[in-house]
C-alpha cells in the first residue's frame, strides 16, 4: 500500500510539473492555434529552425547564460564555502545579524537593489558587461549557497577533521577526503540553486547588462511580447531544459548520500 502511495505521488507530481509545459511545446511547433481549438490547425516546425539558425542569436543567448550562470555557481561555492563554515561551526556575537543580511537579497526585491547599485556599476565601469552581470548575480544567489551549507556544516563533527590532521593529513588532503564527503550534498544542492537563480535572472541582467549581455530571458521576454508564439515556445523549450537536466543529476547524485550526512558525528 505504501508502495503504491508513493507512485501515485510521484505519478501526480510529474503530471503537476509537466502539464502546464504542453502548451508550450504544442506552440513550439504550431503555425496558427486559436481558441476554441484543441489542437493548431496548422503545423510549423519554422519556430525551430529559426531558433537554430545562428542569426536568431539564440544560441549564442544560449552559451551566454550558460557561462554566467556557470560563473556565478563556481564564485558562490568559493566565497559561500568559508562564510557557511563559520555560521555553521562557530558561535560569535552578532551571529543572528548576520545571518539576516545574508537573507536580505531573498527578502528585498531585485529591483530595489539593484537600481541602488546601478550607478555604482557606472562609476566601476561594470555596468553593459558580463562582468558586472555575474556581480550582481552573486547578490541573490550567495544566500542560498551560504544557508544550505551552513546548515550542512552544523552537523559536521570538527573532531573527524582533527583525527585526519593528527594523522598527518595536509589541510588539502582533510578537506578533500573529510570535509568535502560530508558536505557534498549540500554542495550540490547550493550549486543547483545558485545556478538555477542566476540562470532565470531578468531585472538584474537587463538593469546591469544594458541589454549589451543578451541572455536567454532577456531573448524569451521580447518575443514573447512581440507576438510570435512558435518562437517564445520553441526559447522556453530550450529555455527550461537546462533546469530540468540540473534537477535530475542532482536528485540522482543525492540519492543515498544523505546518510553519508548523519555518519558524520561520532
Amino acid at each position: 500500500m505504501t508502495a503504491a502511495l508513493r507512485n501515485l505521488s510521484l505519478a501526480l507530481l510529474i503530471v503537476w510539473l509537466v502539464l502546464p509545459l504542453l502548451p508550450l511545446a504544442v506552440w513550439s511547433v504550431a503555425k496558427s492555434w486559436f481558441f476554441p481549438d484543441l489542437l493548431p490547425s496548422v503545423w510549423s516546425l519554422d519556430g525551430w529552425a529559426h531558433v537554430a539558425s545562428p542569426r536568431s542569436g539564440v544560441l549564442a543567448a544560449l552559451w551566454e547564460t550558460t557561462l554566467i550562470a556557470g560563473l556565478v555557481t563556481a564564485l558562490a561555492i568559493l566565497i559561500g564555502l568559508p562564510a557557511a563554515r563559520a555560521l555553521g561551526m562557530h558561535r560569535f556575537r552578532g551571529k543572528a545579524g548576520v545571518e539576516m543580511l545574508i537573507l536580505a537579497p531573498i527578502l528585498v526585491p531585485g529591483l530595489a537593489y539593484a537600481l541602488g547599485l546601478h550607478s555604482v556599476f557606472i562609476g566601476l565601469g561594470l555596468t553593459n558587461s558580463r562582468a558586472g552581470v555575474v556581480i550582481v548575480h552573486l547578490i541573490p544567489t550567495l544566500p542560498y549557497m551560504i544557508l544550505v551549507l551552513a546548515g550542512v556544516f552544523a552537523n559536521l563533527s570538527p573532531d573527524m577533521e582533527a583525527q585526519a590532521r593528527s594523522l598527518g593529513a595536509s589541510p588539502l588532503r582533510v578537506f578533500r577526503h573529510v570535509t568535502l564527503p560530508a558536505i557534498r550534498p549540500g554542495l550540490i544542492v547550493g550549486a543547483t540553486f545558485a545556478f538555477l537563480v542566476s540562470w532565470s535572472q531578468y531585472v538584474l541582467t537587463l538593469l546591469i547588462g544594458g541589454g549589451r549581455v543578451e541572455t536567454l530571458p532577456l531573448l524569451l521576454f521580447s518575443y514573447a511580447t512581440s507576438g510570435r508564439n512558435d518562437l517564445t515556445g520553441a526559447i522556453g523549450m530550450i529555455y527550461i531544459l537546462p533546469g530540468v537536466l540540473i534537477l535530475l543529476f542532482a536528485s540522482r547524485h543525492l540519492t543515498g548520500q544523505g546518510a553519508g550526512l548523519g555518519g558524520v558525528r561520532p
